[in-house]
């Protein structure tokens, strides 16, 4: 059994990594079977949780692949830190929430 602490992202950052419709999933990837994005085959060594979200449709249980979540949050942190007044310079981007995580999720998961 893992003792790995799930440290679900932010809302904020979830909007920077441009989470699918949930209302359009198919079932697996509504179930977290499957990556949100990529479709690959999840297990919970392979997934990153999303968060239990809601739609329209009901409760879904997005994951996905670290290939995926490190593109994702690479990108995602290359738009946002020109726009953030806080990841302007080193002295103030410890206290973005949304640099910070989007940060850790790439190191964490360049695997």
């Amino acid at each position: 059994m893992s003792s790995e602490t799930v440290n679900v992202p932010p809302t904020e950052v979830l909007d920077v990594l441009g989470l699918p419709d949930l209302d359009s999933l198919d079932e697996a990837r509504g179930a977290g079977r499957v990556c949100i994005w990529g479709g690959e085959s999840l297990t919970i060594e392979t997934a990153v949780d999303l968060g239990e979200q809601e739609a329209d449709a009901g409760t879904c249980f997005p994951r996905a692949c670290r290939k995926c979540v490190a593109d994702r949050a690479h990108r995602g942190l290359f738009a946002h830190t020109p726009m953030c007044d806080l990841c302007e310079t080193e002295a103030t981007a410890a206290n973005c929430t949304v640099g910070r995580s989007l940060y850790r999720l790439v190191r964490d998961n360049r695997r």
